[in-house]
């Protein structure tokens, strides 16, 4: 197998564990004004969080990283022609992070709100834009015999595109609302189970839609199984959430984010970047990639320190793994720390 299509089936890896862990995270932050009715229970939804969203966002400098150095006409094409919907992706995660460690420095109660709004809106906007980038990356965009972005903002804003940015907010909120059911106790799991059944039917309306449009414009076998089994497991997970097994519903959810994100990459292949203008103009993994000899380094490097992440990652969920109820959560927290 050639290095190329080595790299590009690692960097769906590396985006298919982003949605996976980054997911609940941003559907955390926007069910944070629907489930915390007050402001103990928004510390506890944000501190289910605490110890792992910033590892979980490792993952997406790393799939950008990879790009950048497997693929640098594909890194550079994507953020020179995508630039206002990345930056204001940029915008939203550097928000939501200040807010993650600045709400609880002060005991006011307009203080936090502020933050708070910094929170949903920073976990709001990029689980819709990822997935309107990545429905655009699947259609097509407009690319001159250069390989260069001729197309506007607005070009980006079309049905299909848009479609995908909602496919990832709800199953991203889904994916939220179930992790909490299974990270908290007591009336605070009661709240989520009941939501996340809630959520259950527009998600697979939806995604579904997104999934089934996606497979029959390509007409790609791998696509349409990889899609077929997604809406299987999204179907999976809404009959757990009914009948309250957290647990199974999580993995449901899990695996229909990352069985999606694999069948957009299949069908994508071996295009990094099509060119809705002429099949010519379109990136691909052989005319995007670097040097044979920079994808070996790579691919040695990723063999030694990937394990070593992987290990890390999960002893630190491990640790954390506990429920936690609002019984936990101090009613005078400290002027100076968010609790974690």
């Amino acid at each position: 197998m050639e290095l190329t299509t080595v790299w590009f089936g690692l960097i769906a890896v590396l985006w298919a564990g982003y949605f996976l862990l980054e997911g609940f995270d941003f559907g955390v932050g926007i069910l944070l004004p629907v489930l915390g009715r007050d402001d103990r229970e928004r510390r506890l939804l944000i501190n289910t969080i605490g110890p792992v969203w910033d590892g979980n966002e490792v993952w997406l400098l790393v799939a950008g990283g990879a790009t950048f150095a497997a693929f640098p006409e594909w890194y550079a094409t994507l953020f020179s022609g995508f630039y206002l919907p990345l930056l204001l992706i940029l915008v939203a995660l550097i928000l939501r992070g200040v807010a993650f460690e600045y709400r609880g420095k002060r005991d006011d109660a307009v203080w936090k709100r502020r933050w708070d709004y910094c929170i949903i809106g920073g976990s709001l906007v990029p689980a819709l834009l990822w997935g309107v980038a990545f429905g655009n990356i699947v259609r097509g965009v407009r690319l001159d015999a250069d390989h260069e972005y001729v197309g506007g903002f607005f070009d980006l804003l079309n049905p299909y595109a848009l479609l995908g940015g909602l496919t990832t907010l709800t199953l991203f909120t889904l994916h939220g609302a179930v992790f909490l059911a299974l990270k908290t106790g007591g009336e605070m799991r009661e709240r989520a189970g009941r939501l996340a059944a809630l959520l259950a039917g527009p998600a697979i309306a939806i995604a579904g839609g997104f999934l089934l449009w996606t497979a029959v414009d390509h007409h790609d076998p791998a696509g349409w199984l990889l899609s077929a089994v997604a809406a299987l497991t999204l179907i999976g997970a809404a009959v757990a959430t009914q009948v309250r097994r957290e647990g199974w519903a999580f993995l449901a959810t899990g695996a229909t984010l990352v069985l999606a994100v694999f069948a957009l990459f299949v069908t994508l292949f071996p295009d990094v970047m099509p060119s809705s203008i002429a099949a010519a103009n379109s990136l691909t993994v052989d005319n995007a990639s670097s040097t044979p000899y920079t994808l070996k380094v790579m691919t040695w490097v990723a063999v030694v320190f990937t394990p070593i992440v992987l290990a890390y990652q999960g002893w630190t969920y491990w640790v954390f793994r506990k429920r936690l109820t609002v019984e936990h959560i101090p009613t005078s927290p400290p002027a100076t720390r968010e609790p974690v």
